[in-house]
Formats: structure tokens, sequence, C-alpha cells
């Protein structure tokens, strides 16, 4: 009989560990507290570590269907628009890394997973909220705010960034905000001068912000992210609270033409506020009895990599991997959860780190600002061949 595996959370995440487990054999059901399976934001960028994922999942055809291909990642000064370094991507990039370098719309990501676990004998449960979690030696129970109680022999927390999962696993109390605001927008591509139909992804730096530009949507959007210094008042939980240009061209400053030409046709802003929690430090924090963590839920991470999605993804892969070694007549599901976690916790804590710097780095000033352009035309230097090979066979 196959084991039943519950997993908290329907984003793109909890999507993926789904298609991994059913794969692996396991029963899954998904347990998502919003009224329909739907994904919010706008775009995302998924390296060939993200991308490998999606093949191994059998989705990549469908996302690459719906994404582009940037040729190029480019940096480039905030204030006057120059070149600081470039990175070709494209054919080149793929053959290198033995996979894409796409950039998609969230909710498209999130379809074509959707897809693929509707394909399978999974269950899907909208609209289910849970309020507490049971974890013993023969099993996982979980409460919903319905009044329905669900068992499984383990249960995965992909509930997001403030998961009621994380408190079976780890006990540190909610993510702390940071004084970083993400505005984004997604801008009609005929509403810009030509110049911005190039198939990039386009970095632009400057003193305390940066901002990030590329295609999505077969490249009739153009997804438009601004980060800056900028404490909030009022509420500061969620992923699309209201933003205002005004109080965006007042954290930016001046900016050069192009990125002021983007920013004048964005036809809306949404908000959101970073939050951190520190770099995970052992298998301890992602995984405990028959309870484990995956994607934002274990180790939510700074937006300065582009890797939040694609660490979700490879958690997913990992844990499937992982629960397909539970077999015969008394498996250790607990240690199959063990080494999930001890595979991925050093990863994943590398990339948070990699993502703190970055901040540091993008958002430079005076001699640091200066070295880092310096360093930035050489050659090849933007690649991150550690990221970007893992999972490569």
């Amino acid at each position: 009989m196959a084991r039943r595996l519950l997993i908290a959370g329907g984003g793109i995440g909890g999507l993926a560990a789904a298609l991994a487990a059913a794969r692996a054999g396991w029963q899954v059901q998904v347990l998502e507290q919003a009224a329909a399976f739907s994904e919010v934001g706008a775009g995302v960028q998924l390296g060939p570590n993200a991308t490998r994922v999606l093949r191994d999942l059998g989705r990549l055809d469908v996302v690459r269907h719906a994404a582009c291909v940037p040729q190029r990642l480019v940096a480039r000064d905030a204030r006057r628009g120059h070149v600081l370094g470039t990175l070709p991507l494209g054919s080149d990039f793929e053959a290198r890394y033995g996979a894409p370098y796409l950039t998609v719309h969230r909710a498209d990501l999130h379809a074509a997973l959707l897809q693929g676990v509707q394909e399978l004998p999974i269950g899907l449960h909208p609209d289910c909220p849970l309020v507490a979690v049971q974890d013993t030696a023969e099993g996982v129970r979980v409460l919903t705010a319905g009044g329905r109680a669900l068992d499984g022999e383990a249960l995965v927390g992909a509930d997001g960034l403030w998961s009621l999962v994380r408190g079976s696993v780890v006990t540190d109390g909610a993510p702390l905000p940071s004084d970083h605001v993400a505005y984004r927008a997604l801008i009609p591509m005929d509403r810009l001068p030509a110049a911005w139909q190039a198939q990039e992804v386009t970095a632009w730096l400057g003193p305390h912000l940066h901002a990030v530009t590329y295609p999505v949507r077969g490249g009739a959007l153009l997804n438009l992210v601004c980060v800056v210094r900028q404490p909030l008042a009022g509420p500061r939980s969620g992923w699309d609270l209201p933003g205002t240009a005004q109080r965006l061209r007042a954290a930016l400053g001046d900016v050069c033409p192009p990125l002021e030409q983007a920013m004048e046709a964005a036809p809306g802003w949404g908000l959101w506020v970073l939050h951190d929690r520190a770099p995970v430090v052992g298998a301890h924090q992602m995984a405990r009895g028959r309870v484990a963590l995956l994607g934002d839920a274990a180790h939510p991470m700074r937006p300065y990599l582009a890797q939040g999605a694609a660490m979700a993804l490879e958690d997913a892969r990992a844990l499937g991997r992982s629960l397909e070694g539970v077999r015969g007549a008394n498996p250790d599901v607990q240690a199959a959860l063990q080494r999930y976690a001890r595979e991925r916790w050093p990863r994943v804590a590398r990339v948070q780190r990699r993502s703190l710097r970055n901040a540091t780095i993008f958002h430079a000033t005076g001699l640091l600002r200066f070295a880092r352009d310096r360093v930035m035309q050489v050659p090849r230097v933007m690649d991150v061949p550690w990221l970007y090979a893992h999972g490569a066979r």
C-alpha cells in the first residue's frame, strides 16, 4: 500500500513536492489555505539548477512555452545607465549547464506544476487552513480550521514565510522584517520604447537601491522590481501590499532615462517588505520526527540571488529521492526525512548567505561601489557555476 504524505501549501514548492513524492510512489494530499490553487506575484528567474528540476518533473516543456529565454544578463548603473558587466545566456549557457535560463510569470510556472499534479492521483484540498499539527512515532495528524482531521505518515511544510508547520520543527518565532522594501510592476511592452524589447535580464545598481527588469509572458510584459531601503508604518506582512509611485520615487531619487521610462509606464505598484531568518545552521532546522520543511517555510532568503523558487524546486526533488527509499514492511520515515534535511541544509544556507552578501554589493556606496564596478568588467565574474551546475549529471 502506498505511503501517505500530507503537504501543507499549494504554491510552487508544495506542488513540485507533490509531483516528486507521487513519482516516488507515495499517496499525496495537498492542503492549501486559500480558496483556490493559484499564485500571486509577478516574474521569477529560473536558472539551470531550477529548470533542470522542472525537466526531471516532466514540466519544463510546458513552462518553456510560456517563458522567455533571455540572451544575456546585464548589470547597469542605475543613475547613469552605462553597462557595468554582462553574462551571455541563451543557447551557449544552456549547452554549458545542460538546462536553460528562463524568465517566467510566477502564475505561469504555478499553472504548469498544477497541471502536472492534476494529471496524477494527487488529492487537492483548497480552503483548508491548518490550525494544529500532531506528530507521533506512529504518524502525523493535521487539524484544519473547518474541523477536519487528516492523517499521514509524514508531513511537509511548504506553507511559506509565515509557516504554521515550522513550529513543529523549530521554535524561533516569526520572521523578522527588514528595512528593505520591494516594489513590483508588470508593464505591457507596447507601452515601452522598442529598446525594451531586448530579451535580457538587467540589474540596475545604485546607492542603497537596485532594480531588475526582464520579459515574461513570451515577451508581452516587462517585469520590473525596485528594491529600496524604506522603513514603513502599518501592515508589513503579505506579498501584495499597495504601493505608490510617489513613495518609490522619493526612495529612488534620480535614475537614468531608460529606467525612468519603465517606471512611468507602470500601470500600478505592489510592494512587499523583505523579511529575514538567519541562514540555516543544521539539518535539525529542516526536519524533525515525521515533519519536514521546504522552501520559504525552511529557508526564506532575500531576492538578491534570484533563487527563492529555485531552492524550493531543488528541495522538492531531494525530498522525492529520499521518500523513494522508504520501502518494506517497517520503513523508517523519520530517517528518510533526515536524509533530505542533511542533503539540503548546507546548500540552502550557502545560498542564503550569498543572497545577503549580494545585498551589500548591489546597494554599495563609496569605495565598495567603485571596486564592484571594476570587478564586474572581468569576463564571467557574474557567472556562478557552483549554483547553476547543481544536480547536473
